[in-house]
């Protein structure tokens, strides 16, 4: 249950920066059902797309939040609250929020980003310091690259290409790969629909069992989006299905 918006964030990395049609838009509201060791009800995680202003401009304020619930809950609490702010014409963002409280372990901390200078600058909320650190062009946070990536095409991926996007989190640049694993149809609670299969390679250690150990499937049409996650952590496994979803961008074909 740790780490969700991570999780989430890793479901569709793709490669192309040209923006082909837009996968989403602002109203689009997505929420998943957790599921840990895949019988347990773990709790519910959402994903709302708001309006925002940056400079005058146009730009998204999209928001994740994650929850513990039932059983779970008693155990170990989770309240999880990430936000991200991003230029609506090329989709960086430009401040990202995260507020998370995992069985009482916190942060609370404010990222702000130039991309003209490629820097970030970092404000822990708790001990009320402020750092500066030296990004790379194009970096994305934790939440904004799920949606920047959603507007890339992956119509011609082959099986076992890996792709990579560079992600500051926690004061230092990550380079996540992905893998792609092919087309599959898959069955949810809305129905069949078919589905592009993605393997994000991350970091084995404390949360997840060995680098090979999330799977995920987004909707094989324009819109994108992600139907399931299956991860395998350090303790049980976790699975994250699409449970509701309103305001989609484009028609999505569930049989």
């Amino acid at each position: 249950m740790k780490k969700l918006i991570y999780i989430l964030s890793l479901l569709v990395i793709t490669t192309s920066f040209a923006q082909k049609k837009e996968a989403f838009k602002t109203g689009e509201h997505l929420k998943y059902k957790l599921s840990y060791s895949n019988f347990l009800t773990a709790g519910y995680a959402t994903m709302d797309i708001k309006k925002a202003k940056h400079n005058k401009k146009e730009a998204y304020h999209i928001v994740g939040k994650g929850k513990t619930t039932g059983m779970i809950n008693w155990f170990f609490k989770v309240r999880d609250n990430y936000e991200t702010f991003i230029d609506k014409e090329n989709l960086l963002p430009y401040k990202f929020i995260r507020q998370i409280n995992e069985g009482g372990y916190t942060k609370d901390k404010v990222i702000e980003f130039n991309q003209a200078d490629s820097t970030a600058t970092v404000l822990n909320k708790e001990t009320k310091k402020k750092k500066t650190f030296k990004t790379q062009k194009r970096v994305q946070d934790l939440l904004s690259a799920l949606y920047y990536m959603r507007n890339e095409d992956i119509s011609k991926f082959k099986i076992g290409d890996e792709l990579s996007l560079p992600i500051f989190l926690d004061e230092e640049i990550m380079n996540m790969k992905l893998r792609f694993l092919g087309r599959e149809t898959i069955k949810t609670k809305f129905g069949k629909i078919k589905t592009a299969k993605f393997m994000p390679l991350v970091a084995s250690g404390r949360i997840f069992k060995e680098q090979e150990s999330v799977t995920v499937w987004v909707s094989d049409d324009l819109n994108k989006i992600p139907l399931r996650i299956k991860a395998s952590l350090a303790v049980g496994s976790l699975r994250a299905d699409i449970y509701k979803y309103k305001n989609l961008k484009h028609p999505i074909a569930f049989k």
